[in-house]
């Protein structure tokens, strides 16, 4: 009998895994990123077309398949019939007009399931594969729980616009954005640390080059949730002068009723404060990228990367005041989201490479 070489019956890929590196993990989180930025991403046009009222039912698995036949889709119109939105808004539309609603927001239904599978798949065959780095598989685990639970706050939003609304709440309209936008950050870095492999010694310096650049990814994703209550408030469709605001430097109308009125329902308030930090950011961006090329002391990826974030505060800038004085058409509107899930990926990388020096 003649005995096989004991790397021949090793596992494929054994290799990239030696270290706690994998870049086959890495790639697969880093096209589920992509997939939750593009959730986003349609996510918005279902909001700006006014669609995602349209399905009044949550059904996880059986909801995966449209109306199939005449009577199916008379009863869904009817449920919609029902709705403050239909009463208020949509009074009228014929069944044809209220596909179009439909279609968005069950595209964007599906899609969220597709995401669940294209991350729980591949999990389950890295899992049984032992492919996962042993120190991030309680990680992905997380990220899984973090999918699901994507799936009961959209409907928890959703709720709130079946409920004597002709809208969602913006405050849900936050959350569920916020949520989405943290599961593609978690995303962007763990797949970072399986495609690296563990982090090496950090000195002082990158220590603080880690806190910083973490501190202006914070304020990026928190700009992201005032974002999501100029959204949810239909904000941008007033005050649509700039550099001022209905001819002011600040509105006049600012103060609701109460400090929670003001900062997540008063639409002058949402996109002032929306405005102010979006100054705040370009200026600590282009700051920034003139420290670091000043300094020298940053990685070449670092450097690059902090270019790449202050370039993308600049267009994210242009989006956003092209949609405000436009009033909000749906491709700058589109453009400015995407765009969004776009700089927080690319200052989630900026941080991830600043704590690692």
């Amino acid at each position: 009998m003649i005995a096989l070489p004991q790397a021949s019956i090793s596992p494929p890929l054994r290799s990239r895994d030696l270290g706690g590196r994998s870049v086959s993990v890495g790639v697969w989180l880093f096209i589920v990123a992509m997939l939750v930025g593009l959730m986003v991403v349609v996510g918005g046009a279902t909001r700006l077309t006014g669609s995602g009222l349209s399905i009044t039912e949550w059904k996880p698995l059986t909801g995966a398949l449209p109306p199939l036949g005449d009577a199916a889709w008379f009863d869904i119109f009817a449920k919609y019939r029902a709705t403050s939105q239909y009463r208020l808004i949509n009074q009228g539309i014929t069944l044809d007009e209220f596909k179009i609603l439909f279609w968005w927001e069950w595209g964007h239904r599906l899609l969220g399931r597709a995401v669940g599978l294209v991350f729980a798949a591949p999990f389950v065959v890295f899992l049984l594969t032992r492919r996962i780095p042993a120190r991030l598989v309680a990680r992905c685990f997380g990220l899984l729980a973090l999918g699901g639970l994507q799936g009961l706050v959209g409907w928890w939003m959703v709720k709130s616009g079946l409920e004597g609304r002709a809208s969602v709440a913006p405050e849900r309209l936050a959350v569920h954005l916020g949520l989405a936008l943290f599961l593609l950050a978690a995303l962007v870095w763990t797949g970072l640390e399986a495609w690296a492999g563990p982090p090496p010694s950090r000195g002082r310096t990158r220590q603080a080059s880690g806190v910083l650049t973490a501190v202006f990814t914070a304020g990026v994703y928190f700009q992201c949730l005032l974002g999501a209550l100029v959204a949810g408030n239909g904000a941008g469709r007033v005050d649509t002068d700039w550099p001022l605001m209905a001819g002011r430097w600040f509105p006049a109308d600012y103060w609701h009723d109460g400090l929670w009125a003001t900062l997540a329902h008063s639409r002058p308030a949402v996109q002032f404060n929306h405005r102010l930090l979006a100054y705040g950011l370009l200026l600590a961006g282009l700051t920034l990228v003139m420290v670091r090329s000043a300094a020298g002391a940053a990685s070449p990826t670092l450097q690059r990367l902090t270019v790449v974030c202050a370039f993308l505060l600049l267009v994210q800038a242009g989006l956003g005041v092209g949609a405000l004085v436009f009033g909000d058409p749906l491709g700058l509107a589109l453009a400015h989201q995407a765009n969004a899930a776009l700089l927080l990926g690319a200052t989630v990388a900026m941080a991830w490479c600043g704590r690692r020096g």
